[in-house]
C-alpha cells in the first residue's frame, strides 16, 4: 500500500500531525494507499514555501517559464495511461473519462498558459485630459 507524502518546498514531507488516513477506491471500497492527515502547520509550511519560491519564479525569463510548463504538458501526455489509471482509482470514474477528458485537460492547461505567457497584450484607455491609462500584467502567484 502506497503512502503519499506532502510535497512542500521541493521536498516530500510527512504531515506535521504524523497521521495518515486510508485512500479508498470508491469503485471497490478497498483502501489502496494512505494520504497525509495534514493540518494548519502543513498549510503554513506550504504557503511559506510558495512565498519564498515566488520571487525566483516571477523573475525567471518568460521563455524559460514557458519551456518548463510545456515540458510538464509533454510529461503528462507521455504518462497519459498511468495518470488516467490513478485518476480512475482515486475517483471511481470510468477509465475512458480519465483518458479522454481529465488527463488531457491537465496537459492542455499547462500548454495553454505556457503559450499565453509568451504573448504580449495590454489594455489601454485614453482619458479626455490627454492621459493614457494602461494595464500592465505581471505574475502574482
Amino acid at each position: 500500500m502506497e503512502r503519499i507524502l506532502n510535497y512542500i518546498g521541493g521536498e516530500w514531507k510527512s504531515p506535521a500531525s504524523g497521521l495518515f488516513f486510508p485512500n479508498i477506491n470508491p469503485g471497490t471500497g478497498i483502501p489502496y494507499g494512505e494520504i497525509p492527515d495534514s493540518d494548519e502547520r502543513d498549510v503554513e509550511d506550504a504557503v511559506n514555501a510558495a512565498e519564498a519560491a515566488f520571487p525566483s519564479w516571477a523573475s525567471t525569463d518568460k521563455e524559460v517559464r514557458s519551456a518548463i510548463m510545456l515540458k510538464i504538458s509533454a510529461l503528462i501526455d507521455a504518462q497519459l495511461h498511468e495518470l488516467a489509471l490513478a485518476e480512475t482509482t482515486d475517483n471511481g470514474k470510468p477509465i475512458s473519462v480519465s483518458e479522454i477528458v481529465d488527463i488531457p485537460r491537465a496537459s492542455q492547461n499547462f500548454s495553454f498558459f505556457a503559450k499565453a505567457i509568451t504573448q504580449f497584450y495590454s489594455e489601454s484607455h485614453a482619458m479626455e485630459t490627454g492621459y493614457l491609462n494602461y494595464t500592465l500584467r505581471q505574475p502574482i502567484g
